[in-house]
C-alpha cells in the first residue's frame, strides 16, 4: 500500500522547508534508496516563463532544499523539465531565471542543459506503445516529480500526476493534444508517461499554490502545506481532497482508479498526518471534462451541442497584444488572429494550451454559453 503524508508549512523559509520535507518523507522512508553516486533527477513544474512568488512553477527553495538532502545521502540532484516550447539550452536558461533557480544551483544542484530526446518502446502502455521524452532523464537512476499546487483548465488540478507531461519535449505536446482530444485518451497518456518514468516519489509544493485561472494565470493562494507519497496518483487523491474537490469527479484520478492505481476517496489512502486543517471549500477551482469514460464517438449534432454545453477560451481585448503565440501553438488550428485570437469553437478540442502559453494572461477559461440562458 503506497504511504502519503501532508504536513504543514507556512513559509519558504529554507529551514521551514527543510523540515516539512523531512518530516513529510520520514514516514516514506525517507531518502533512504539513494546511494552514492546516484543521479537523481528532480522533475520540476517549469511552465512558462514567470517569476516565482505567482505560484506558477515549483518553488526554487523547496527544489533547493530537496536537492540538499539528496546531496547529503551522496546523491547528485539534476533539475529540470520541458514546458511548451523549443526544447533547447537558449529557452530553458531563459526561464531558469524568472524561476528562481539560481538559489537551487547555490545548493548544489544541477540545472538541465541536455536537449536530446530519446525514444523507448512501452508495450504495457494503455495508449502510448512508444514514448518519445527528453533524453536527460534517461542518465538519471530515480526520479523525484516535484509539483506545484494548481488548477488547470483541461483537467481541473495539475498535481502530481501531470505533471510528467514535461517529460515530453515541449513541441510536441501540441501534438499530443492533438492525438489525444478526449479526456479519457489523455487522461491514460498521462499515466502511461508516469508508468514509463515511475517517479520514486511524488512532493506537492502546497504552501503558496494557484487558484482560479490555472496553470499559469490563476491566482496566488497560501495553503501552507507540502504533501508527499511514493505514488504520484495517492498524492493528487490529497490535493483533490484538499482543493474542496470528490477526488472521483477528478478525471486523472477517475483514469488512475479504473487502472488499480488510485483510490478515488482519502478514506482509502495510507496517510500520515491530517487534511483537515488544510481542506478549502472556497478554494476558485476550474469545472473539468466529464469522468464517465468509454462510449461511442459523438456524432456531428452531439460535437455540436457539446460545444454549447462546455467551456470555452475567452479572450480580453485590452490585455491581448496580438503575438499570435495562441494560434502558432492550438493543435486543432482553432484560433486566427484577427488583431486578436478568434476561437472557432467547433474546431476546440478544450485542452486550452492558448490559455497556459499566454504572456499577458489574456486568455481565460469561460463558462458554457447554455449555461447562462434564463439567469
Amino acid at each position: 500500500m503506497p504511504k502519503t503524508s501532508i504536513v504543514p508549512c507556512h513559509t519558504y523559509d529554507a529551514a521551514a522547508v527543510r523540515a516539512a520535507l523531512i518530516e513529510a518523507l520520514t514516514p516514506l522512508g525517507g531518502l533512504d534508496f539513494i546511494c552514492p553516486g546516484m543521479r537523481i533527477g528532480i522533475k520540476m513544474n517549469l511552465v512558462t516563463r514567470k517569476n516565482y512568488h505567482a505560484a506558477v512553477t515549483t518553488h526554487p527553495v523547496a527544489l533547493a532544499e530537496l536537492a540538499r538532502l539528496i546531496q547529503e545521502r551522496g546523491g547528485q540532484a539534476i533539475i529540470g523539465d520541458s514546458p511548451g516550447g523549443p526544447f533547447s539550452a537558449a529557452f530553458l536558461r531563459s526561464l531558469y531565471g524568472p524561476a528562481g533557480l539560481s538559489i537551487a544551483e547555490k545548493a548544489g544542484a544541477q540545472l538541465n542543459y541536455d536537449t536530446r530526446i530519446e525514444k523507448a518502446d512501452f508495450p504495457s502502455g494503455k495508449i502510448l506503445k512508444t514514448i518519445t521524452y527528453t533524453g536527460w532523464l534517461a542518465d538519471c537512476d530515480a526520479v523525484i516529480t516535484c509539483a506545484k499546487f494548481k488548477t488547470h483548465a483541461m483537467l481541473g488540478m495539475t498535481g502530481a500526476v501531470k505533471n510528467q507531461f514535461g517529460i515530453v519535449p515541449g513541441l510536441m505536446k501540441p501534438e499530443f493534444h492533438a492525438l489525444y482530444p478526449k479526456v479519457s485518451d489523455f487522461c491514460n497518456m498521462l499515466i502511461d508517461l508516469n508508468e514509463f518514468i515511475k517517479p520514486q516519489l511524488a512532493i506537492i509544493d502546497g504552501i503558496d499554490g494557484m487558484e482560479g485561472n490555472g496553470p499559469s494565470a490563476g491566482t496566488v493562494r497560501h495553503i501552507g502545506c507540502l504533501i508527499a507519497s511514493d505514488s504520484v496518483y495517492h498524492a493528487d487523491v490529497v490535493m483533490a481532497d484538499l482543493m474542496g474537490l470528490r477526488p472521483a469527479d477528478m478525471p486523472l484520478i477517475h483514469a488512475a482508479h479504473l487502472r488499480g492505481l488510485a483510490p478515488e476517496t482519502t478514506d482509502e489512502l495510507s496517510l500520515f498526518g491530517s487534511a483537515d486543517a488544510f481542506r478549502m471549500e472556497d478554494f476558485k477551482n476550474l469545472p473539468c471534462g466529464n469522468v464517465q469514460f468509454g462510449g461511442r464517438e459523438d456524432s456531428a449534432l452531439m460535437q455540436i451541442i457539446r460545444s454549447l454545453l462546455t467551456r470555452r477560451p475567452s479572450v480580453d481585448a485590452h490585455a491581448c497584444i496580438g503575438c499570435g503565440l495562441c494560434a502558432r501553438n492550438c493543435p486543432a488550428g482553432a484560433i486566427q488572429m484577427k488583431g486578436i485570437p478568434k476561437f472557432h469553437l467547433r474546431k476546440c478540442i478544450r485542452c486550452f494550451c492558448c490559455q497556459e502559453l499566454c504572456p499577458k494572461e489574456a486568455i481565460s477559461v469561460k463558462a458554457a454559453r447554455l449555461n447562462h440562458i434564463g439567469r
